[in-house]
Parts: structure tokens; sequence; C-alpha cells
């Protein structure tokens, strides 16, 4: 029996005492033979109870071992990083989901494929060098590449590999660099951008370090500025550079930008290297740049914007000059809608407003007209001052308000730009009362004038209306006559329509009495059969009533028969479609003509009127073509264009004259009356093409939004 192991002996001591607790009763006396029985069914049970534990445990392990791998697993294949398990020569062993996600191929497709094919062309000669150079050195190894996807453009990416210890296998981890790709070129790009700003700014801009006081850079505006070649520049204090007039003031700069981190000086001094001088403005800023302290000085050129300013005050007095000489009132409105200059002619005109110069503009014009024409003319000058549109008055006269009395006025308004650089509004105006009452003396001496000659325009007139009487005499007698060869006509359609009723009612009462009617006198007949003979013969009687019954079905069948004639029940019940469908199955059958019918499902939304137009000129025009076309097919077709249902059915038979006079008479064409009323009574349109020996096209255009007939009246 082999010994126990020590992991064992454990379990056998706590297996023990159970046995203990369940061991045979002991024999009075046993013999040698019984106990060592006892004592090997003992160790049995003791290892029986022994391997339970080891099972158990051996479980537990199992158990625990499957949970850490699928962990593993998890970890593994949802990382955020893409995993492969590469051969020497590139082949892909293994791979988890993010890195199938990373190429765009499914994980079963990857294994297998040599991963060298999912590099881009130009990059897989240095990743094959990379992946020999993985496997001769047992260090880890790292490239940048870009790998291929099919949803996309190639993907950059950082690829780590690490040969496994056996030598056999690489496991790479491959890593998206994309965005840190993306905000590398975007710092690149700021930087190119702030490098290109500061040496194409046209301002001046120095670097300092706040430690030293000295220039670190300045761009090349600077240097064109003070004459300094750029080496010159930097190392140098700004008062060395003539900035500020000595040390003292430099350091007064300094410390105020340590306080406040921004100084501005308005109009320093600035001489050149070679004696030129110059007004300037400088602006110096304290600010971080990568944890270090920077002073950044912008000195702006102002020598010309000082001339500017000069040449504005001149402008000024030479604006003030000319208003003040102008042969017409005029006065300026400024930008902030107040009264800034008038000229002595306007003066006279405002004598009644005091203080004038600086008062509200609105105000003045309250002052001078009603209320009404003030607001009126403070809008106009309102929207010339905002869009530049200038403004010309038609003739103004209206009473003023502080004089009582009227006064004319002709005026226009500009917007202009003012000496100080903002927008203005200039108003030129002239007073023309006297003007306009010598004008209309002279206008009405001219009316005198005018109505002598309009006095014998009037008879010219008169003689010419005469004679256009006598024409429209003529054209009434014309048009009386035909007034009336139309209603001849109507009279005549009239009539056509009244026969074809009568005609209808002939061929429906001829129907009747040669079918209804016969058909209920044999049924008459065999009921009287049938009561005289009902006892005699049962069997002659079942076969009298059997053929009772089929007489019955007969005339039922024709009354269905009439009724689907005047109106099919199956349009009303289930819609258009099924209709046409078993009108065009008896149609067929009836005359051997093939019809082809297609129809969008959507008609059946149209409204009842409509349906029964469409329904009773296709049965129509089917009767027409096997009366008259000789056709041996016809389709039809019914669809929706352009929120227009069009209807269409086209013969392959003999067509006629459409227009032929003759033709008409002959054919008597009350079916196409016919069909055009019903069309044009929902607002359609209906025509037909044709020729003789020519196929036959109906065309009905119904609009989809018509719900009713047109109303007369």
């Amino acid at each position: 029996m082999a010994k126990p192991s020590p992991t064992a002996r454990p379990r056998r001591k706590s297996a023990s005492p159970a046995l203990d607790e369940a061991s045979l009763p002991q024999a009075a006396t046993p013999d040698l033979s019984e106990i060592t029985v006892r004592r090997l069914v003992h160790e049995l049970e003791v290892h029986q109870i022994e391997l339970e534990m080891q099972n158990s445990e051996l479980r537990a392990a199992r158990d625990e071992a499957e949970s850490i791998l699928e962990k593993y697993t998890d970890l593994y294949d949802f990382a955020p990083v893409g995993y492969f398990t590469l051969s020497p020569d590139g082949t892909i062993l293994l791979s988890n989901l993010t890195g199938s996600l990373q190429v765009g191929i499914e994980r079963s497709r990857l294994v297998g494929k040599s991963f060298n094919l999912l590099v881009t062309r130009e990059q897989r000669p240095s990743f094959q060098s990379f992946l020999r150079q993985v496997f001769e050195e047992h260090v880890k190894q790292s490239i940048d590449s870009e790998l291929l996807s099919r949803d996309s453009f190639p993907k950059a990416v950082n690829i780590e590999a690490h040969r496994s210890p056996n030598g056999r296998e690489c496991r790479v981890a491959v890593i998206d660099i994309a965005q840190r790709k993306r905000t590398e070129e975007i710092v690149r790009v700021s930087e190119t951008r702030y490098r290109r700003l500061f040496e194409a700014a046209h301002d001046g801009v120095l670097l300092l370090d706040p430690t030293t006081c000295k220039i670190t850079d300045a761009n090349p505006f600077m240097t064109r500025l003070l004459g300094y070649p750029h080496d010159q520049l930097v190392g140098k204090e700004l008062f060395e550079i003539g900035l500020l007039k000595d040390e003292a003031a430099s350091r007064e700069m300094f410390q105020k930008l340590k306080t406040s981190h921004e100084v501005r000086y308005e109009d320093l001094p600035l001489e050149s290297q070679g004696g030129k001088h110059q007004e300037v403005e400088v602006v110096a800023n304290l600010y971080l740049e990568d944890g270090h302290t920077v002073i950044q000085c912008n000195i702006r050129d102002i020598t010309a914007r000082k001339r500017a300013e000069d040449i504005i005050h001149r402008n000024e007095v030479l604006f003030a000059a000319l208003v003040a000489q102008a042969p017409v009132g005029v006065y300026v409105v400024d930008s902030g809608f107040r009264m800034q200059q008038v000229n002595p002619t306007a003066m006279a005109v405002f004598q009644n407003v005091q203080p004038l110069i600086g008062r509200e503009f609105s105000e003045v014009m309250r002052t001078i007209w009603p209320r009404r024409v003030a607001e009126e003319i403070v809008v106009h000058f309102r929207h010339t001052l905002q869009t530049g549109e200038p403004y010309q008055s038609p003739v103004f006269a209206q009473r003023r308000r502080d004089l009582g009395v009227k006064e004319v006025y002709e005026w226009q308004i500009q917007r202009v730009t003012l000496p100080v650089g903002e927008y203005g509004v200039v108003c030129f105006f002239n007073n023309i009362t006297e003007r306009t009452k010598t004008e209309a003396a002279q206008r009405r001496l001219d009316v005198l004038t005018a109505s002598n000659l309009k006095l014998r325009e009037e008879i010219v007139r008169r003689q010419a209306v005469e004679e256009s009487l006598r024409e429209t005499r003529l054209q009434q007698s014309l048009l009386l006559k035909q007034s009336r060869r139309q209603q001849e006509q109507l009279r005549d359609l009239s009539h056509r329509i009244l026969h074809a009723q009568e005609e209808e009612r002939k061929r429906i009462s001829r129907e009747l009495h040669d079918v209804i009617a016969q058909t209920l006198v044999g049924i008459n007949v065999h009921l009287a059969a049938l009561s005289q003979g009902a006892v005699a013969n049962p069997a002659m009687l079942r076969q009298q009533v059997t053929h009772t019954h089929l007489l019955v079905e007969k005339a039922v069948d024709i009354v269905h028969q009439f009724a689907r004639e005047l109106r099919p029940a199956i349009l009303d019940d289930l819609g258009l479609i099924p209709a046409l469908k078993t009108f065009l199955k008896e149609f067929m059958e009836e005359t051997g003509v093939r019809v082809s019918l297609t129809v969008f499902a959507g008609i059946e939304q149209a409204p009842d009127a409509v349906k029964t137009v469409l329904f009773r000129i296709s049965q129509e025009a089917l009767t027409n073509v096997a009366r008259h076309a000789k056709a041996n097919h016809v389709t039809v077709s019914i669809q929706l264009i352009d929120n227009t249902i069009h209807l269409e059915i086209k013969d392959n038979g003999q067509g006629f004259e459409v227009n032929g006079k003759a033709a008409a008479r002959k054919n008597n064409r009350l079916g196409l009356l016919g069909m055009r009323e019903r069309v044009e009574m929902i607002g359609g349109e209906f025509r037909v093409e044709s020729a003789p020996g020519e196929p036959t096209t109906v065309h009905v255009e119904i609009p989809a939004g018509k719900t009713a007939p047109k109303k007369n009246g």
C-alpha cells in the first residue's frame, strides 16, 4: 500500500474522526484476518474521503482558473490597444477585437494573414526591418507606421513588439496615434502661423526677458523701424535703442508690468540708428510661456496717424468754411443726431430755436413743424444716416408751427464723412415760397390756353367716337349672328343628347321585353304546370322545380347585368381597380380584344367623383374601340405625375379624323362629347389623338387636389 503524501495527511486527520464515529461494532473476540480486513476497509474509506476532498479542491481551482481566464479574455479583447501575435515571417497567429476593428477585418479572417499586408505600401520595407530586429534582439522595439483600413484613410499607429522567451513568436501592441499626430500638426501649424504673424506683422514686436530686461527676439518690422540688424538688437535694453529716455524709465516700466501685467505709452519719441525721428505707440504685456514669464512689446509707428490728425483738423476748418459760404441753406447733423453746423442762410430759418448748435435734431424739427411732419423728416434723416441712401424730397409745403404761415421748400439730404471720421447727414434746402406763387399764376394761364386747345381736340375726338360707334354696331350685328349660330349648334347638341337618351331607353326596354319578360313568362308557365301536376308525378315535379330555379337564376343574372351596365356596385363597394379589372375581364371575353391595365395603388384615395369619371371614360373608350377601331390590343394606364392623375387609353386599330366636320357628322361623336363633358365637370382636361389608319389615344388629366365638380356662375 502506497504511503500517503504530506498534503494528504491533513485530509486523513479530518477524515479519520468521521470514520471512527461510524466504525463497526467490535466483536467479542475478533481473529487476525477480520482485524486486517477492517483496517483495510478503514484505509479505503479514508482514501475515498481524501479523493472527494481533492476533487472538491480541484473543482474550486478550475472555477477560479476559468474566472481568471474570462477576465483575461475580456481584458485582451476589449483593451483600447490592438494586440497581435506574429510569427517570425509576420503571419498573424492571434488578434484581439480591437486589432480587428483597427484594420476593419474580422478576427477569424485575420488569423493566417500576413501583418505586412496590413501596412501601407510605403511603410512595408521599414516594418519588415523592424520585425527582423524584434526577433534578433530580446528587447522591446517600437516604430511609427500606417495601417490600411477599408472604411477610411490609412491610420497612423505606434507599433510596440517584444519577442517571446521561446523565440518562435512576438507580441505586438498597436496604438492609434492619429489624435497625437493631429495635435502635433495643430501645434506645428500654430507655431508656423505665430512665426508668420510675428515676422509679417506691420507693427514692431520685441520679446524681452523680465529677469535681465534685455531683448531676446525682434521681428523684421522692428529692425526696419530702428535701422538695427537683428543681432545688434538682441541683448540690448529698451533705453539703449532710444525707446525710453534712460535706464530709470526702463526699470519703472518693468515695475509697472510686474504689478498690472500691461503698460501703454500713447506717444513716445523714437530715434532710429540713422537719426530719423518718429512717434510711436508702445503696448507692453507680461505673460507666461511654457512656465516662464515673457514680456512682449508691440510698437506701432503713429507718425502717419499724427499727420492724419493734422489733416483732419485742417479739413474741419475747410468744411466749416464751405458750409458757411454755400449759396443755399445748409446744416449738418452728426452721428449722435445733433445739430453740428448751420450756415447763415439756414440760421434765418431756425431763428426761433435757441440754442441751436448741439441741440437734438428731432427737438428742432418738432419746434418748427407739426409733430407728424417732424417725425417723417426725422425718419428720412435716420434712414440716410444708417444706409447711405440719399433722399430727394418732393415739393414740401407745410404750415410752420412757430410762425403760423405756410412755406414751400425743396430739400435733399446726403450722408457724408465728417472731418472727425464719423458719418453725418448734410441737408441742402431752398425756400421756394415766392417762386411757387409765381409758378402757380403761370400754370393758371397755361391751363386756360390748354383748355381752348382741348376743346378743339374734343370735337375731333367726338367725331372719331361716332365713327367708332358705327363700327361697333356692325360688330354687334356680326356677334348676334354668331350667337344665333351657336344657339342652333347648342339646340342640335341637345337634340342629339335627347336622341341618345331615347335610343338607350329603347334598348333597355327592348332588352327587358325580349329577355326579362320572356323569362318571367316561362317561369309563370312552369308555375302553372306545377300547380296542376303537383300530385300526379312527383319526379316530374322535381324536374320542373329545378328548371324553374334555373329560369329564376337566369332572370337574376340578367337584372344584375343591367345593374352593372347602369352602375357597377363593385365600384362603390371595392373601389376603382377591382371595378376596372372586372369590366376588362368581361370586355375581353365578349370582344376577344386583349387589354393591359396599369394603375398606381394610390388612386383609391381619390374622391368618388374622380374614380367614377375614370371608370366611365375607360368604359366608353373601350366600347368605341370594340365598335369602330378594329383593334386587337388596348393599353389602359392610370398614373400620378406632378400631382396630376393621367389616364391614357391607346389601341392599335384604325383611327379617325378628330377635327373633320364630315367625319363628326358621320360618326355622331356624342360619346366623345360625353367623355369631354364628364372630365371638364371635375376640372380636368380631355383630348384625343387619332388619324385615319393610325392608332387612337385618349388622354385625360385631372388635378389630384380636385374634390368636387365645377360650379357654374
